[in-house]
């Protein structure tokens, strides 16, 4: 009998369909994404995302996304690994221009990766930086984009230590900057040389659309250009929202985006300071989405709160988690290939999550996070004590690992819920 090389698993995360876009543009925007196989369909109508093996250990398993970690027995392999890459194609448009001036130095100069949206490609801060490429002048945009199909080019640079989270991006090919993006349904419009974007926060965002806000009042203090305001008031049926920001850029995409989603008669926008922030009493929710903390807000969010009933706050923070030797308890299945035309094989290894969801929500949560999130609950305790008076009770609801944010830094999201004491 002739030898086969047996194939080599390949860890994938599988989800349904509906949420496969978000699932892979939160992994292409966490480079986690294993490009050189495809996306493919599995058993009981889930598709699987390959991921990179190597990178297993920077991988958090979102918990308003339904997905679980499994091994793909005889991975496809995807188009790209097939043929000419576009990466490639642009080395070699440019090794045609170059001719002769073409070299090892410039060639590590070309990008290999890039962020689109539809016709304007960002390339990252450190592409075409050697002095060799300024003499081609407009010559060299125009190639990039003919190459990689884009109409616009742009390039990023550091984010502006000014408080606003502004990026640097120069546009290098086009008119403008503005771009529009969709989320879970939700339009976003936006000038990517004047305001963040990040795909990353997805799972916020869907576990946000998902809360039970019918009828409430949101105060969102960190709008920018409505990435959780949005959500909140579309999907999660917020009935009025009061969204704050002091980027002016931001706040005239906010604008844009409440108009697109058809939402503006059910917002008020507040350009400015929070701090500085006249309102009171009003509301049965705040989002606090600011990292690496938001903790210069907490005064304002307790003056928000409505002071009879209170609400719940929503507090994004950084938090550095000491390296462990002790793997998180993922759970991790091993599942047969369906076929590339999408039929389901016979294999019974994968199953749904859903029965274990408590123990590995349990064991996801690390203790220096537990202990971020009691300092958090007592000191907002205190807040809302001095501020009214009277006792007042916080009670830890959950914490939401959004992602990983550097080596040994996690972003975090407490809700808390903060009620007033009854006289007894």
């Amino acid at each position: 009998m002739e030898a086969r090389d047996t194939p080599i698993p390949v860890p994938a995360l599988a989800t349904e369909p509906r949420f496969a876009q978000c699932l892979r543009e939160q992994l292409e925007e966490e480079q986690l994404l294993d490009r050189r196989y495809q996306l493919q369909k599995m058993p009981r109508g889930c598709v699987a995302l390959p991921v990179l093996e190597e990178k297993l250990s920077q991988l958090w398993l979102p918990q308003e996304m339904p997905c679980e970690l499994v091994w793909i027995q005889n991975p496809v392999p995807s188009r790209a690994a097939r043929r000419q890459t576009p990466a490639q194609k642009l080395r070699d448009e440019l090794q045609r221009l170059l001719g002769e001036s073409w070299s090892e130095e410039l060639e590590r100069d070309v990008p290999h990766a890039w962020q689109r949206h539809k016709d304007l490609v960002l390339l990252s801060e450190d592409s075409f930086k050697a002095a060799a490429w300024e003499k081609l002048g407009p010559v060299l945009w125009e190639t990039v984009a003919s190459a990689l199909g884009a109409q616009r080019l742009a390039r990023r640079g550091r984010v502006l230590p000014n408080g606003m989270r502004s990026p640097r991006v120069t546009l290098l090919l086009g008119q403008d900057g503005w771009v529009e993006h969709v989320d879970n349904g939700i339009r976003y419009t936006f000038d990517v040389t004047k305001c963040m974007f990040s795909p990353g926060n997805i799972t916020e965002k869907l576990r946000v659309a998902s809360l039970p806000c019918s009828g409430e009042v949101l105060v969102d203090l960190y709008a920018g250009i409505g990435y959780f305001t949005l959500p909140y008031l579309v999907h999660a049926a917020a009935a009025f929202a009061h969204a704050c920001e002091w980027n002016s850029h931001a706040v005239e995409a906010l604008r844009r985006n409440l108009v697109l989603n058809g939402v503006q008669d059910r917002c008020c926008v507040h350009h400015g300071d929070n701090r500085q922030l006249e309102l009171r009493d009003v509301a049965d929710r705040v989002n606090l989405g600011l990292i690496p903390s938001s903790e210069e807000g907490w005064p304002v969010a307790c003056r928000v709160l409505k002071k009879r009933t209170g609400g719940i706050l929503h507090i994004h923070h950084n938090v550095e988690t000491l390296p462990t030797t002790v793997p998180l308890q993922t759970p991790v299945l091993l599942a047969e290939q369906a076929s590339p035309e999408g039929k389901d094989c016979n294999g019974e290894a994968w199953h749904p999550m859903e029965d274990r969801e408590k123990e590995t929500q349990g064991a996801r949560i690390r203790p220096e996070w537990q202990r971020w999130a009691e300092g958090t609950a007592a000191r907002i305790g205190g807040l809302l004590a001095e501020l009214h008076g009277q006792p007042w009770h916080t009670s830890i609801l959950h914490i939401e690992a959004v992602k990983s944010y550097a080596p040994h830094v996690h972003h975090l999201v407490l809700d808390l819920e903060c009620r007033p004491t009854l006289p007894t």
